[in-house]
């Protein structure tokens, strides 16, 4: 059974039917500072092998997304966060956030992560806290893993 839920005639779905895969590239690959350039098949297995819950407006045109990557036992982490800026400043985010939040089958996780740039505001009114033991995490990078295409602007 899909979570679903409505804000400010918005559906918020984790309905993996409902995932608009060019739109979700598109913002990805062209407007996010996280990910431009990345290629649609990346995207494509990317949400394959996540929970993610988008965000549609009343005609199902899809405008954001929260992408959780998950055991769904223990560990999450949330990325891959945006609203299209013709429908930010309606509390989409907020209400994405806390649908993930009280997802029923994110429930027993003992830790959320994420990273941000420029959004810790936001994220700190969900409980999100800088790392309380930073000297304890680690990662490998490898930029060339992930094919990519040329940004286009």
């Amino acid at each position: 059974m899909n979570y679903e839920l409505h804000h400010a005639g918005y559906l918020l779905s984790d309905d993996p039917a409902r995932l608009d895969v060019d739109a979700i590239h598109a913002y990805l690959g062209r407007e996010s500072y996280w990910a431009t350039g990345v290629a649609r098949e990346i995207v494509e297995r990317s949400l394959r092998h996540s929970l993610c819950l988008g965000i549609y407006t009343p005609l199902g045109a899809q405008v954001g997304l929260v992408r959780v990557v998950t055991d769904y036992a223990t560990f999450a982490w949330v990325c891959d966060v945006y609203v299209l800026e013709a429908h930010r400043k309606q509390g989409l985010s907020k209400a994405a956030l806390r649908a993930i939040l009280d997802h029923p089958r994110l429930q027993t996780l003992r830790r959320f992560t994420l990273a941000t740039r420029d959004a810790h505001g936001l994220y700190a009114q969900f409980g999100f806290t800088p790392l309380a033991k930073p000297e304890s995490q680690m990662e490998r990078r490898n930029p060339a893993a992930a094919p990519t295409v040329p940004a286009v602007r």
